[in-house]
């Protein structure tokens, strides 16, 4: 479904992430890696926040490294930023009904979905986004994201900063996401053990580079920790 060839981007003069190769199919690909490795670019440049500088992304056998990013989401990619990805100032309900202006079912249907998979948000529907906490924002975010109806979901990062017990919400939350709603997800994270749970495989970046692409089961903390390079 997703097919990445050769990728690279970076920042004004600053070249992050050099030649990567992957695809994505029906699965969690975890993308890993100690803090600077370039996951978060990674999920910006999948996203199309950061231009695609060399080589070439595909979706759905049509070439998008020139896409645009709004036009990303009309064709079923949906993507939760690690920061800034809720409306604060807007109730729990504003913010998934955004959502629901992509794709082509009912917004009560989606919104009965998103709700009994994060029943927090349904108990908090008419609070600000910004009274929420971060485990629960986080779950804004993702069911927002799930409003769009997507078939690929982008998540960059989405425990980060959040209490074991919201970690482990969450990561169920994903996992019986991706189940129910039969859909691929890339998940960039810090906490490798927590997914390596939930992951299909896993991709190890370190200072923009791959230096591991294989299954999750079976895979040792060690030889990962070893493809991290630190």
């Amino acid at each position: 479904m997703f097919d990445v060839q050769n990728l690279g981007s970076g920042y004004g003069d600053v070249q992050i992430l050099s030649d990567l190769s992957f695809e994505v199919g029906n699965e969690i690909l975890a993308v890993l890696g100690a803090n600077g490795a370039g996951k978060t670019t990674l999920l910006s440049t999948l996203a199309k926040v950061v231009p695609v500088r060399e080589g070439s992304i595909a979706w759905q056998g049509q070439d998008v490294s020139a896409t645009p990013a709004y036009e990303l989401s009309k064709r079923g990619i949906a993507y939760v930023p690690q920061e800034g990805n809720v409306f604060p100032n807007l109730s729990v309900a504003e913010n998934l009904s955004l959502g629901a202006l992509v794709g082509t079912r009912s917004k009560q249907e989606r919104l009965d979905e998103v709700y009994a998979l994060f029943p927090r948000l349904a108990e908090r529907k008419d609070q600000t986004a910004g009274s929420l906490s971060g485990g629960e924002g986080q779950m804004l975010a993702v069911g927002r994201a799930l409003m769009q109806d997507p078939q690929l979901l982008l998540l960059d990062e989405p425990s980060a900063g959040l209490s074991p017990l919201y970690v482990d919400i969450l990561f169920e939350n994903i996992a019986q996401a991706r189940k129910s709603r039969n859909i691929s997800i890339i998940l960039a994270e810090q906490n490798a053990k927590k997914t390596l749970e939930i992951a299909d495989r896993v991709l190890v970046l370190s200072l923009g580079r791959m230096h591991l692409l294989e299954p999750a089961k079976g895979l040792s903390m060690k030889r990962l920790m070893k493809a991290y390079h630190i």
